[in-house]
């Protein structure tokens, strides 16, 4: 079994409706669905800590390739397998990309904004909100280049159409949640939309996940970037993308 849970490496469970937890780290109380198998609550805040440090990779970061940076937020020690840093990581790696490949922004007040509106989209509303964090992180990008508010036309627009491409590509696979997955799709959908709308091309690759022996709900074959698929066919990816890799 891989680990799980923060405090006992358990199974997480999913309840239907909120009950009020106590965080086993923080003991800050609060409404959750959330919790192991052995009833270990640990609050967003606490699941994320060190969730910062993005912040200095990314404005060291080169690479025009969201995946590649991604990929590296995803070895840093604050990240697990499935958890709200997501949220902030896919629209981190996407603004970062887009700023070494040309785009027009001031890396670091963007990064601080995403960081600060990612953390407010909460663990597990893939499930409960029919709308995964990673997607709506694409939609924050797309928010925050385009300088998205309430009032505006176009920005607000493109906002709502990254999000919705995002989050179409992600239910088309279908569950369970993989938030790696999910980052992977809204990233890949990310790259395509602001070539079309921004002219701006981030780079992209063939993505192969590492990460399978850490997922217990891995969906392997149904996985786009499952390693035998990867080596069965080329352009099974691409097929499933619908997008050049």
């Amino acid at each position: 079994m891989k680990e799980e849970c923060l405090i006992c490496k358990a199974l997480l469970e999913y309840l239907e409706s909120d009950i009020v937890m106590e965080c086993e780290l923080c003991h800050k109380k609060e409404n959750s669905k959330t919790r192991c198998i052995n009833a270990h609550y640990v609050c967003n805040d606490c699941h994320t800590q060190g969730l910062d440090s993005i912040i200095g990779l990314c404005m060291r970061e080169e690479s025009k390739n969201p995946i590649e940076i991604i990929e590296k937020i995803m070895s840093m020690p604050f990240c697990h397998m499935h958890g709200p840093e997501h949220h902030v990581m896919v629209g981190s790696a996407l603004l970062t990309a887009y700023k070494n490949a040309g785009g027009d922004i001031d890396l670091h007040s963007t990064l601080i904004e995403m960081m600060n509106r990612g953390k407010c989209v909460p663990g597990g509303v893939c499930g409960f909100w029919g709308a995964c964090g990673a997607g709506i992180s694409s939609g924050i990008f797309i928010s925050i280049i385009s300088k998205s508010t309430p009032l505006t036309n176009e920005p607000f627009s493109l906002s709502h159409k990254m999000t919705s491409k995002s989050l179409g590509k992600i239910g088309e696979i279908g569950g369970p949640r993989c938030c790696k997955r999910d980052s992977f799709l809204s990233i890949c959908s990310a790259v395509d939309f602001v070539k079309e709308h921004f002219g701006i091309e981030m780079e992209k690759a063939k993505i192969e996940c590492g990460f399978t022996e850490q997922n217990n709900q891995c969906i392997k074959n149904r996985c786009p970037f499952f390693k035998t698929n990867n080596d069965l066919s080329g352009s099974w990816q691409h097929k499933q993308l619908g997008s050049n890799n």
